[in-house]
């Protein structure tokens, strides 16, 4: 069973000035355990795209299934977790307690929300850093606290919205090489949204390529460079030939839309 499985989604909505076309007739399947990046121009529909997967928006033409029932139903259950751009972590309270707060709001014990917080926050690199509050922590160090709360009910699914985009190279390559080891630890099912192409190359075993809106998939890159990835095959001849890749894509297809 696919983890996706979108068949001819589209999504319009109205305006003032007329209806605009978010996405059309996009086809994707994501297999479990893949780590999936989508890239694109801005406003190519990459994140309205991941919010149907999440239940936050409705198609309006076509049909998707994660993990094998309707998002609303995934959103019901629990299937996934989502990390947003910004950290959003609530100032009064401590790492521990941000990272807990879902397994708050679902009602579990305390002694085991206080065990599965430390569990995840270990798995992100955090360990110790627990009782600090969030203007205590570097933006990175918030936004992989941010990942571990995401991560806290253990969902089938993680959907990441751009989360490093606002750091620094230096935080965003620490960060890259952090999310990976923990993809390969977890197994989880990943869909990653960014604007870089080195940081979809080094994430994702697949890269999907997107057009200017109305979004639509231009490609899938297969990006087969191993399970083991240090930073520096960032210079390796195989990560430089995938990067290119998707480079020419998005500027034939930003080219042929003049």
């Amino acid at each position: 069973m696919a983890a996706i499985d979108a068949e001819r989604v589209s999504l319009a909505f109205g305006t003032r000035d007329g209806e605009v076309r978010a996405l059309s007739d996009v086809n994707l399947t994501v297999q479990p355990g893949e780590f999936v990046s989508l890239i694109g121009p801005s406003g190519c529909g990459k994140t309205t795209l991941l919010r149907i997967i999440a239940d936050l928006e409705r198609p309006t033409a076509g049909e998707i299934r994660v993990n094998g029932v309707t998002p609303e139903q995934a959103r019901l259950r629990r299937d996934y977790g989502y990390v947003f751009q910004a950290p959003a972590l609530l100032p009064w309270r401590t790492i521990e307690a941000n990272v807990a707060l879902p397994l708050e709001v679902m009602g579990v014990p305390r002694t085991e929300r206080r065990k599965r917080a430390r569990q995840q926050l270990a798995l992100v690199e955090l360990e110790g850093f627990g009782r600090k509050y969030p203007w205590q922590l570097s933006g990175g160090m918030q936004q992989r606290a941010s990942i571990a709360r995401a991560m806290t009910f253990d969902p089938r699914l993680l959907l990441m919205d751009e989360p490093f985009g606002a750091l620094d190279e230096i935080s965003r390559d620490h960060l890259n090489g952090a999310l990976h080891r923990l993809w390969a630890k977890t197994g989880k099912t990943v869909v990653f949204v960014t604007h870089s192409i080195p940081e979809a190359v080094y994430l994702s075993t697949r890269i999907v390529v997107m057009s200017p809106r109305p979004g639509r998939i231009v490609d899938v890159v297969e990006c087969d460079l191993g399970a083991d990835r240090p930073l520096a095959i960032r210079d390796s001849a195989e990560f430089t030939t995938v990067a290119h890749r998707v480079r020419d894509l998005l500027w034939a297809d930003a080219n042929a839309g003049r």
